[in-house]
């Protein structure tokens, strides 16, 4: 691993793995508390970790098994569709053209959490996280082609959701 200081690591990498978690959890609270958590976890296992993967997979796997120890703990299952979404910042919209980017995006969000699991998952880490086929296959501990037929198929329920 090179050489950076955690301070380094905690500044580029805290804002995807809490974008991570609140896919998972859907609760902002939950989500940058278990960010934190990961983060310290991550800080007491650092010397461990020796490069076998992507430092942003290792930090991700870690906030997955956080939240589902702290799942598993709270007896909890996982919360339902959270209804709101942030308001998407539009150049100079049209009277009522807003609600319409709104209720799109809405319907968007729905339907993307309603794909089963991997297929939300693996489809939202590569499109929203922005992650390589090797580092989801990695996340999951499966091979590369998994991930990508995965998506494959997570992208063809979608579209068929939309149509």
């Amino acid at each position: 691993m090179e050489h950076r200081s955690f301070e380094q690591i905690y500044l580029q990498y805290y804002k995807p793995v809490y974008a991570y978690l609140m896919t998972l959890c859907q609760n902002e609270e939950l989500a940058a508390e278990l960010t934190q958590e990961t983060f310290y976890k991550a800080l007491d296992a650092i010397d461990g970790f020796k490069g076998g993967c992507a430092l942003n997979v290792w930090l991700c796997q870690i906030a997955k098994n956080t939240l589902t120890d702290t799942y598993r703990r709270q007896k909890r299952e996982l919360p339902p569709l959270d209804d709101t979404l942030p308001d998407v910042p539009s150049p100079a919209p049209l009277p009522g053209e807003e609600l319409e980017q709104r209720e799109g995006a809405l319907s968007l969000y729905q339907k993307l959490h309603a794909l089963p699991e991997p297929y939300r998952e693996v489809f939202w880490l590569r499109v929203y996280g922005e992650l390589t086929f090797a580092e989801i296959a990695a996340l999951h501990h499966k091979t590369e082609s998994w991930a990508r037929v995965t998506f494959y198929r997570a992208r063809m329920k979608m579209k068929e959701a939309i149509l």
